[in-house]
């Protein structure tokens, strides 16, 4: 028996354009092969009069666009950018202990936004959706800060965390709206609109 998901792409494949193992493992999980393209180099930036909160989106269509020599009749490749946003600053991936630090002590005792933009391409579409989940950090101290940069090394995480580690389980409150967006992709709101495809 196909599997919804297999049902909705009718005979044509994901691909998805990320290095990240967290994308890789949440759409593996939809109940299809998923099928991997090589992460293309592109240049992140974002005009300065774009509003933070749309920069993921415009991001994940920068990404779609390094891939149109490549996509034919049975692809659907999905491009994503995710990123924090703390008091209407954008946070990436940290480059340093030091941006890993600062990161999370922002981060700490507030509520933060998780927003993940993603591309679905086709040879004649282009559909693009942002997910946005709220996210409560009780206060950390600079001991459980230190002791999750040392462990856990998440310089590969936008705003320092990985929402399934250590510091989700004992620094996290609560949170509103999609768990998994957090993670790195909003599964729900990717099946959703694959069915608009």
């Amino acid at each position: 028996m196909k599997s919804p998901i297999e049902q909705i792409l009718k005979g044509r494949h994901l691909y998805l354009a990320s290095a990240s193992p967290r994308r890789r493992q949440l759409m593996s999980n939809l109940g299809c092969e998923v099928k991997l393209i090589e992460p293309r180099e592109v240049d992140e930036s974002f005009p300065a009069y774009l509003p933070v909160e749309d920069a993921p989106l415009y991001i994940s269509r920068k990404k779609a666009e390094a891939y149109g020599d490549v996509i034919t009749a049975d692809m659907i490749v999905v491009t994503a950018d995710t990123v924090v946003i703390a008091d209407n600053n954008l946070l990436g991936k940290p480059h340093s202990v030091d941006e890993a630090v600062k990161m999370l002590e922002t981060l700490s005792g507030k509520r933060h936004k998780v927003i993940t933009g993603v591309t679905l391409t086709t040879t004649d579409k282009i559909h693009s959706f942002k997910t946005v989940t709220e996210v409560d950090f009780d206060t950390l101290t600079p001991d459980e800060i230190a002791y999750y940069i040392n462990e856990f090394k998440p310089f590969d995480k936008a705003g320092a965390y990985g929402i399934q580690e250590w510091i989700g389980y004992v620094g996290i409150k609560g949170i509103s709206g999609d768990y998994y967006n957090v993670m790195g992709l909003p599964v729900h709101d990717l099946y959703k609109n694959l069915c608009l495809l």
